[in-house]
């Protein structure tokens, strides 16, 4: 394998989720999972979180990415006993991709992203070499490696799947997937048939694939038609969150399926790897705040918005006058600013740049609220934590997500997005108005429905915590995959 550099580290494994006297109890010879996320940061982090957890429940656990991925990766793994191995990414010459644009993130429009993921398909025989040299139990790989699958079965090794998203999402999007295939839907609005709640969407909230481009159409499609082939799907999420939707994933779809979650709380420190300067400077302004005070306002690291847009979001939270954390991409330049901006918002603001120590922000006392894309990482986070939520869905399964913290969980608040989009000017202007409104609404201390949010949001934070602890939902899913795979192995 002269063509794959590896990292490997072997220490004690470390998780607050569970003690050390469970590893104790396991075989000698622990299961080994093999861990491939998509390299995209929303993708990484919780399958490293995952790795983790499966490690500190005693199997032995393998995390591959690549290269430039390795570095932010590294130190998650650091007081873990988990093997880091590193592949090869194609060159320029291969790809066309700049040098070291391993990142979905890096791409702004569908061309370079569907040339990106041309690009990761291109590690499949780096990653057939590695699979054939470890031999491990399992692989749990990303719904967008689904060339992982043909290499699984060549060997005889299961194939578990990683969406990223939650139950509701994935029965959200097999109903989709019926309603678009239907010709009698042409009303503006659609029930989302078979699910076990009534789930009404604007038509413009469905997904558009073919606006896609031809390689990410291509690729949706092959997933859908390698997951039934596969061993089975884990889901970060907890049963008692969505118990009506993963008894309907597994015993009306049919389909063999583990809630893990939330993940994120066997890495409760995580933060940032670059702006570590702003992001202490951040923590340290939350500390002069009122508790449940602050907004915090993020959309993750793949949302784009107009400059015009950015600018309505800014005059929002100014007439708010709720204080606030907001973070931008890195990428955005000062256009969008309004004149005098900052002198206006004074102390009341703080904006943040790049990448941000989220669970550590929405862990903070100071924190009282979270507007959020619907990105079903963040909004597990804020779950975690009983942090309610006013919600901007862009694309994705992020109206799906919305829906289910909406009008199942009730501990969500519609902005008013309405388009589904993955360019900024396909959608909308929301205007400050609309975000002024609904920050007041999300942190009110009078309206009933704003205590009522907040007391939903706290208890399914306490059922998130119970869901990891020994005993709890997740935790026995994770004994018994390990299990059945043990078993498996014979």
């Amino acid at each position: 394998m002269s063509d794959r550099s590896e990292v490997k580290r072997h220490t004690k494994c470390l998780c607050d989720c569970v003690s050390d006297n469970h590893l104790m109890g396991l075989e000698s010879k622990p299961v080994h999972l093999l861990f491939f996320p998509l390299m995209a940061a929303g993708h990484m982090l919780p399958l490293v979180d995952m790795a983790k957890l499966f490690a500190s429940h005693g199997a032995r656990a393998t995390v591959v990415t690549t290269k430039s991925n390795a570095a932010s990766i590294e130190p998650a793994l650091r007081s873990s006993a988990i093997d880091l191995f590193v592949l090869p990414f194609p060159s320029t010459a291969e790809t066309g991709l700049p040098e070291g644009s391993e990142d979905l993130a890096a791409f702004p429009d569908l061309e370079t992203k569907s040339k990106f993921l041309a690009a990761v398909a291109k590690l499949q025989a780096p990653f057939r070499r590695l699979l054939f040299d470890l031999r491990p139990d399992a692989i749990v790989t990303d719904s967008f490696l689904p060339w992982t699958l043909s290499d699984a079965e060549s060997l005889n090794i299961p194939r578990i799947v990683f969406h990223g998203i939650c139950f509701f999402a994935l029965c959200g999007s097999e109903s989709q997937r019926s309603l678009l295939s239907r010709t009698d839907t042409n009303t503006d609005t659609v029930v989302l048939p078979g699910l076990p709640h009534r789930i009404e969407m604007l038509r413009s909230q469905l997904p558009v694939t073919s606006k896609n481009g031809n390689v990410f159409n291509e690729l949706l499609d092959t997933i859908a038609k390698t997951e039934p082939r596969s061993y089975g799907v884990v889901v970060n999420s907890f049963y008692e969150l969505e118990p009506e939707y993963a008894d309907h994933y597994r015993n009306v779809l049919g389909r063999r399926a583990w809630h893990v979650g939330p993940v994120c709380i066997c890495n409760p420190l995580r933060g940032g790897q670059k702006n570590a300067i702003d992001q202490n400077e951040c923590l340290t302004w939350l500390n002069t705040k009122q508790t449940r005070s602050v907004v915090y306002v993020s959309f993750g690291s793949l949302s784009q918005f107009s400059e015009a847009q950015l600018r309505e979001i800014a005059l929002g939270l100014e007439k708010s006058n709720v204080p606030f954390i907001w973070v931008i991409r890195e990428c955005e330049n000062d256009d969008w600013v309004p004149e005098n901006y900052m002198d206006r918002i004074g102390e009341r603001g703080f904006v943040l740049r790049g990448w941000a120590p989220q669970i550590l922000i929405l862990n903070h006392e100071s924190v009282g609220g979270f507007v959020t894309h619907c990105g079903w990482n963040s909004s597990l986070e804020a779950i975690s934590v009983g942090v309610p939520m006013a919600t901007w869905p862009l694309f994705g399964d992020q109206f799906l997500n919305e829906r289910l913290l909406v009008e199942v969980l009730r501990v969500g608040i519609p902005i008013g997005s309405k388009q589904y989009a993955l360019a900024p000017e396909d959608r909308p202007m929301v205007g400050a108005g609309k975000v002024e409104m609904a920050i007041r609404r999300l942190m009110s201390e009078e309206e009933e429905e704003a205590k009522e949010r907040r007391r939903r949001a706290k208890e399914l934070g306490a059922m998130a915590k119970r869901a990891l602890e020994v005993g709890g939902s997740s935790y026995v899913d994770v004994d018994r995959l390990i299990e059945e795979l043990m078993d498996r192995r014979g």
